[in-house]
C-alpha cells in the first residue's frame, strides 16, 4: 500500500485534518457495533474532494472503500485496508417544484420527512429505512411496496477515474436490491427524486402507519445490520427462518431475533465472525428444511483478523 506516512500527508492536503483518521474503529460507525479498523477514515466536504480522493486513490494504487451510515453492512473483524470514505457531510437536501434533490450522506429518512414537509408523495415508502440516499441507490432500497427505482430522476456520481458524470435513472439497471452502481466502481454525490404533489394529512398517515408497523415488528432495540436475506421467489425469508425454528438460536452474541425472524442482532458484543457464522447457520438450515437458498441482503467486506 505504500508509505503510511506520505499515503497520510497527501491526504491531509486533499481534506481538512479533522476530516482524516487513522486506525479509526469502523464498529463505531456501524449500526451492526461489529468491524475492525480503517488504515484512514475521511469525511469529504466537497464533491471536488471526493474528485480528488479517487484520483490520488488511482494514482498511488491504495484502494477505498465506499461507507455509508453503516446500516446494510458487516464489515470483519480484521478491518479495512487502505482508504475509507464516508460522506456524512454531503447531506443537504432541496426542494424545487416536484423534485427533492438529497446528497449522498443525507439519510433517506430525512428526505422522505423533508419531501413530506414539501406535500409531496412519493416516498412515504423510505419513512423507515436507516440508510443514506447513497446507499438506497446502492442497493434499490425499498419497502412496503415502493423501491426507489420508482421514484428516481438521475444521479450525480464521481465514476472511478473520479469524474463528475450524470446517470439516469434508466442507466443504473435498478432491480430487486441491487444495482449496477458497484459494478461500475461509481460514487453516488446526489440523487433527484420526482414526486407528485399530495396532502399533507394523507401522506403524513401513511408514513406514521409504516412507522408503527417497522416499530412493532422490528427488533430496533438491538444492534442489527437491517433485514439480512432478500426474498426468495415465492417465498418470505422470515417465514423460512421462522419455520426452521431458529429463532433465539444464538453462535456467541449474535442471536436470530426472536421478534422478527429475517434479523440477526448483537445481542450481547458479538464478533463479526459470530454474526457470520450465524448467517451461514440459516443458509444452510433452511436449505436442508425447504430446499430453499437464501441470499444475502447485508454486505460483507473486510479482512478476517489475523
Amino acid at each position: 500500500m505504500g508509505n503510511k506516512q506520505k499515503i497520510y500527508d497527501k491526504l491531509m492536503e486533499i481534506v481538512k485534518e479533522e476530516n482524516v483518521k487513522v486506525d479509526e474503529m469502523l464498529r463505531d460507525h456501524l449500526y451492526t457495533k461489529l468491524g475492525g479498523k480503517a488504515d484512514f477514515f475521511i469525511t469529504p466536504t466537497s464533491y471536488e474532494e471526493v474528485q480528488n480522493v479517487v484520483k490520488f486513490s488511482n494514482e498511488e494504487n491504495v484502494p477505498f472503500t465506499l461507507l455509508g451510515n453503516g446500516s446494510n453492512l458487516i464489515i470483519k473483524d480484521g478491518g479495512i485496508r487502505g482508504i475509507v470514505i464516508n460522506l456524512k457531510h454531503l447531506d443537504d437536501i432541496s426542494a424545487e417544484g416536484n423534485t427533492v434533490v438529497a446528497q449522498s450522506g443525507a439519510r433517506i429518512i430525512d428526505t422522505s420527512y423533508y419531501a413530506l414537509k414539501q406535500h409531496l408523495s412519493g416516498l412515504e415508502f423510505a419513512c423507515g429505512i436507516p440508510g443514506t440516499v447513497g446507499g438506497a441507490l446502492y442497493m434499490n432500497a425499498g419497502a412496503y411496496g415502493g423501491e426507489i427505482k420508482d421514484v428516481l430522476d438521475y444521479a450525480y456520481v464521481v465514476d472511478k477515474e473520479g469524474n463528475l458524470v450524470k446517470r439516469l435513472a434508466s442507466e443504473l439497471d435498478l432491480d430487486y436490491r441491487t444495482s449496477n452502481i458497484p459494478d461500475n466502481g461509481d460514487i453516488v454525490l446526489e440523487a433527484t427524486f420526482n414526486l407528485k404533489p399530495g396532502n399533507y394529512e394523507d401522506i403524513k398517515a401513511v408514513m406514521d402507519d409504516l412507522t408503527y408497523k417497522r416499530e412493532s415488528k422490528q427488533p430496533l432495540e438491538y444492534p442489527s445490520c437491517g433485514s439480512v436475506f432478500k426474498r426468495p421467489p415465492g417465498y418470505f425469508a422470515g417465514k423460512l427462518i421462522q419455520d426452521s425454528k431458529l429463532q433465539g438460536t444464538s453462535i456467541g452474541g449474535a442471536e436470530v431475533s426472536t421478534k422478527h425472524a429475517g434479523f440477526i442482532v448483537n445481542k450481547n458484543n458479538a464478533s463479526t465472525t459470530d454474526y457470520i457464522s450465524l448467517i451461514e447457520h440459516v443458509q444452510k438450515t433452511v436449505k436442508e428444511k425447504f430446499g430453499v437458498d437464501l441470499e444475502r441482503e447485508v454486505r460483507i467486506i473486510g479482512e478476517d483478523p489475523e
